[in-house]
């Protein structure tokens, strides 16, 4: 898998990187913000080279907006192109507390926990992925999906509570 600016295909067309030994801005701009982007398109398609796919149109899609695409706009653009393939949107998790739950906390292996992530539906999926993985406030996730920070840390929340579903039948 490629993981620098120097391995895709694509980086030639970044703005300003011609074969100089100092990196360009947008090489320093793929460079801050891959990972995350990276990171993000995995788990939202499961899939790495599907994943590679996402996030080289990310950065093509912001860098057509602007030379100089902040994180903002680069994350903007993610979720445009996750809008193309993936029905986000309408929230669709409506979970009732569970007490089948309550070994979760203990025996869960990293494999069931990942498995049990790709299964949440994809708005759900992104929230958590964005709020408890990335570090994102439900002000700025809702700002990107259209959506209230009510609705946002609802759908959390459910997508909290499915997660402990899916890996309460995975470890029983």
């Amino acid at each position: 898998m490629a993981t620098t600016s120097e391995n895709f295909y694509w980086a030639a067309s970044l703005p300003g990187t011609a074969d100089t030994a100092e990196p360009s801005l947008g090489q320093q701009i793929y460079e801050a913000n891959w990972r995350r982007l990276y990171a993000l398109s995995f788990w939202m398609m499961d899939n790495e080279l599907a994943a590679e796919t996402l996030m080289v149109r990310t950065f093509l899609r912001a860098f057509s907006f602007t030379q100089n695409p902040s994180s903002e706009v680069l994350d903007r653009a993610l979720i445009g192109e996750l809008r193309a393939l993936l029905p986000l949107g309408p929230l669709s998790l409506n979970c009732a507390v569970s007490t089948a739950t309550a070994g979760v906390r203990r025996n869960v292996l990293r494999t069931h926990l990942e498995r049990a992530v790709v299964q949440l539906p994809p708005t759900e999926r992104l929230i958590f992925l964005m709020h408890d993985v990335e570090n994102y406030g439900h002000d700025r996730i809702g700002h990107y999906l259209n959506l209230t920070e009510s609705q946002s840390k609802n759908a959390l929340h459910q997508a909290r509570l499915r997660l402990r579903e899916l890996l309460a039948e995975m470890i029983s």
